[in-house]
């Protein structure tokens, strides 16, 4: 986004000052209303289909330099068209569709301009932008992620924008999907830099400890006194009943046995 000043006002627009690019155009149709020259306005500029600059009030659902998840709106001999929230449509060219690309479905790209024609472009060959130089990212810390794309094992997912590292399922406790984005946690740096991701800080917490351990004295309570899970539960069946993992809820059933407010028995857990 750029803060320009309006130089000209005429029938079909204003002309805003865009340094050396001279006068853009924004159209008639994007002009606040009461526009005066000497007003600046925050504005997207881009090729037309002339490949003349253009200004627009309207936000991108990303800009240059960063990956999104974006609806393929058409294809033809030239490429892919995807929505990101502008007048001209974004094109995906054949030599960068890492699949090729089908109407209608949604695919994670990266955003960037052309150097010969300036042109805004987007890539689905993704792992081309990922940074290559060393991360200085350590256990436990937070970072901001967008969910890339689903494997075997889980999700892979894109960090600050730069890295890549992956989601087990086993540390999933809530629906995610392709181009969702929220903050999480490294899990594990491998020997090899690799990033193992998760949603939730790792280790001990104690917040959600006290919320898991009230939750189960209230199903307690609630179940005449008893619940048929323990410390040998299929993790699954745990994730199904209460959203974490096995390893969470042993530390919980185990807080409440130290505290003697239930007992651990060979067929389930029972309020004291």
């Amino acid at each position: 986004m750029n803060h320009l000043k309006v130089v000209n006002l005429l029938d079909f627009g204003a002309f805003l000052d865009g340094g050396m690019l001279e006068d853009v155009l924004l159209p008639k149709r994007f002009v606040p209303e009461g526009c005066q020259v000497g007003d600046e306005l925050d504005v997207f500029i881009y090729l037309d289909s002339d490949d003349v600059p253009i200004a627009t009030t309207l936000r991108p659902k990303a800009q240059v330099g960063q990956f999104a998840c974006l609806k393929v709106t058409d294809t033809n001999r030239v490429g892919a068209f995807l929505d990101w929230n502008m007048p001209k449509e974004l094109l995906v060219p054949f030599s960068e569709q890492k699949d090729r690309m089908i109407k209608d479905q949604f695919y994670v790209v990266y955003i960037y301009q052309e150097q010969q024609s300036y042109r805004i472009v987007a890539s689905s060959k993704i792992s081309k932008f990922l940074s290559t130089n060393p991360h200085r990212y350590s256990n436990g810390q937070a970072l901001s992620l967008m969910v890339c794309d689903r494997t075997d094992i889980g999700y892979t997912a894109i960090v600050d924008n730069k890295y890549l590292g992956v989601i087990f399922d086993q540390d999933i406790d809530r629906p995610i999907r392709m181009g969702m984005k929220f903050d999480g946690f490294i899990k594990r740096v491998r020997p090899d830099q690799k990033l193992d991701l998760c949603l939730k800080k790792p280790g001990f917490d104690k917040q959600g400890m006290s919320d898991l351990s009230t939750e189960i004295l209230e199903r307690l309570k609630a179940e005449q006194g008893f619940l048929p899970f323990n410390d040998r539960t299929d993790p699954a069946v745990v994730k199904r009943e209460f959203s974490v993992s096995k390893r969470v809820f042993k530390m919980a059933i185990g807080g409440l046995y130290k505290e003697r407010l239930i007992r651990i028995d060979e067929d389930g857990i029972r309020l004291l």
